[in-house]
């Protein structure tokens, strides 16, 4: 098979991946954090939903969700993980086209859903805490339910024009993109004429998939400051506030690289190309190898169901 630098056709049979370009020498030491990240990421969130599914006490709305984020941040990391390690490790930089859309449609389908379950979590603290007796009633399995079925739908339907509209330009300049992964805004700029329907629904998901959700975070978070602010004592308020901590820096490790991501990749033109690369993955892996180390530190349920498993191997 060619590996041209050249097509002529519509759509390309494969898309050669370079990786990381510039980096080539460093693939194999690159590729040891890598593998140990994603051990990580695999380990910690099997143990998450490992826990939740065999501790009754942790099945509630809260640990309902970060089973989701759970599921979603293996299926984003596994998204192009194992390709990027095969690259690294064998060279292996051909994709096909077809999986090359599918790649990229995971991809920012889960990373949308990602965000879509951190506000449904800021929604459950903030019933938690503000309407405490209620927070049985309204938030429940039913609820819950549709709650994530909302998520799932909102991530696929607003993402689904991607790989379509990725899919009718002509990429008659090359077939070689400089990646780790098929990403939307480098298949845009691989195309020849005009893109700029592409550029404007990237940033349209942006804004609906992300911007949105914090605005809503924010919100839910304020009226979570207002209660937490007319609690009587300074060891209450710290108490409730300790109970969104783990929810808060799960946020801050998803949203800060996603958007540093984003802008650098429209606005950061004068920086190295390895740089952009390896921004967009710590974007993929550190979250997802973050979320499961954040809530199992932080939650006092899933520490002492560890410590009761670790008491009863010992005995064994």
């Amino acid at each position: 098979m060619s590996h041209s630098n050249v097509t002529d056709s519509t759509n390309p049979s494969t898309i050669i991946l370079l990786g990381i370009p510039g980096l080539e020498a460093a693939y194999v030491w690159l590729s040891i954090p890598f593998s140990i990240m994603y051990a990580i990421v695999l380990l910690g969130n099997f143990f998450i939903l490992f826990m939740v599914k065999i501790e009754s006490s942790l099945h509630e709305p809260m640990y309902y969700f970060l089973c989701m984020l759970a599921i979603t941040d293996l299926v984003l990391s596994s998204s192009t993980l194992p390709k990027m390690l095969s690259i690294f490790w064998f060279n292996s930089r051909e994709i096909s086209f077809s999986a090359c859309l599918a790649q990229l449609f995971f991809v920012h389908c889960f990373a949308v859903m990602e965000s879509g379950i951190f506000m449904a979590m800021a929604f459950d603290r903030y019933v938690a805490i503000c309407h405490p007796l209620r927070h049985c009633t309204i938030l429940t399995s039913p609820v819950v339910s549709k709650i994530a079925l909302a998520v799932v739908l909102r991530g696929s339907m607003i993402v689904l024009p991607y790989p379509f509209l990725v899919r009718r330009w002509h990429y008659c300049r090359t077939n070689i993109l400089p990646h780790t992964h098929c990403d939307h805004i480098y298949m845009v700029k691989m195309a020849c004429g005009d893109t700029s329907i592409s550029s404007y629904y990237g940033l349209f998901v942006l804004f609906c998939g992300k911007c949105l959700d914090m605005f809503f975070i924010a919100i839910s978070y304020f009226q979570i400051l207002r209660a937490i602010f007319r609690l009587p004592t300074k060891e209450a308020r710290l108490k409730t506030l300790g109970t969104c901590s783990s929810h808060l820096c799960a946020i801050l490790a998803f949203y800060i690289p996603s958007f540093f991501s984003s802008f650098t990749q429209r606005f950061g033109q004068n920086l190295p190309l390895h740089f952009h690369v390896l921004i967009a993955n710590m974007y993929l892996l550190v979250p997802p190898m973050l979320n499961p180390i954040i809530y199992g530190v932080r939650s006092k349920q899933i520490q002492d169901r560890l410590l009761q498993l670790f008491i009863r191997a010992n005995r064994i």
